[in-house]
């Protein structure tokens, strides 16, 4: 365990630095503002392009791995909304509680599996990421229409579009497809994308840092809890339970592991903001759970490691 938390000590200290570097204006404000979407809009998606073109997609463990994600995600995200819905929360803390327990940053997950399992541990990270990345964005999407209807307001419409146009899923499309084809690598193109894949680990851990919000953290400490529970404690036991009884194999299992014990993601304050939830709540929910996972993923991986034996 303690062997695990300095090696990915490296990545959390990335994330002080780049919150550091934004709350003391260096080198500015737009800076990060661009940072932001040159990681969203390039970097990561040649990332995930580069490594689902050319990941074995025949693995037989592929249908196991996906459903114990699957299975963490909507036990963890049908879990907060019932609990938000029984406490009487009105819509934008409703939404903001299943967000924050069910969204992960997917920045981190990748980062910590090649720090800690190098290339094999992120190509699986990525095939993770995309058989998650689409079907959580459907799925939230869709509650924040349940819990924040807006009569006449094309909001889903809107939100189609937006999955239809973002360049995470699109770069996975693109890859699925190339990867099918058996046309990967494409001389030049792939060198070129990797090359790119390879600076979007540490400019993005900068961007998370600089992303937090340490201050107004005076928000309810009931849904921030909810939320955390949700998140760093039923989202991980829940894929620790199903890796083992469908004997993932180990390595799969434990990047399988590493979701389930990430924070929520920074995308959550976004769609808070743009979809009428409760946007300050959200901030406040990624700071906590962000330096909560500091403590906290040691457990789960060093735990991760003991039982299932990699």
């Amino acid at each position: 365990m303690i062997a695990i938390a300095l090696s990915i000590a490296p990545i959390f200290l990335l994330i002080v630095t780049g919150y550091a570097l934004r709350r003391g204006g260096i080198p500015s404000e737009e800076f990060w503002t661009l940072n932001d979407r040159l990681v969203y809009f390039v970097l990561m998606p040649a990332l995930f392009f580069v490594k689902i073109s050319q990941t074995d997609l025949s693995d037989p463990n592929l249908l196991s791995f996906t459903a114990t994600l699957y299975a963490g995600f909507f036990l963890a995200v049908g879990a907060a909304t019932a609990l938000a819905v029984t406490l009487r929360y009105e819509g934008p803390q409703a939404t903001s509680i299943l967000q924050g327990a069910s969204r992960f940053n997917t920045f981190i997950s990748l980062a910590v599996a090649e720090t800690l399992y190098g290339a094999a541990g992120l190509q699986l990270a990525v095939l993770a990421a995309a058989v998650l990345v689409p079907v959580v964005n459907l799925t939230v999407v869709g509650l924040f229409s349940v819990l924040l209807p807006k009569p006449g307001s094309p909001v889903l419409v809107n939100a189609a579009r937006g999955l239809a146009t973002n360049p995470l899923i699109l770069s996975i499309l693109a890859g699925a497809v190339v990867n099918a084809l058996g046309w990967a690598p494409i001389p030049v193109l792939t060198e070129t994308l990797a090359v790119l894949g390879q600076a979007a680990l540490p400019i993005m851990l900068l961007c998370v840092g600089a992303s937090l919000k340490l201050r107004g953290l005076q928000a309810d400490l009931l849904p921030m809890a909810i939320a955390a529970g949700g998140k760093l404690v039923l989202f991980p036991l829940v894929i620790f339970a199903l890796a083992l009884a469908l004997g993932l194999p180990p390595l799969t299992a434990q990047v399988a592991l590493i979701y389930g014990a990430l924070p929520t993601g920074v995308a959550a304050y976004t769609l808070a903001r743009q979809m009428g939830g409760d946007a300050p709540l959200m901030a406040a929910m990624i700071t906590v759970q962000t330096l909560l996972a500091f403590a906290l993923m040691p457990l789960w991986l060093g735990l991760g490691e003991w039982v299932f034996g990699l």
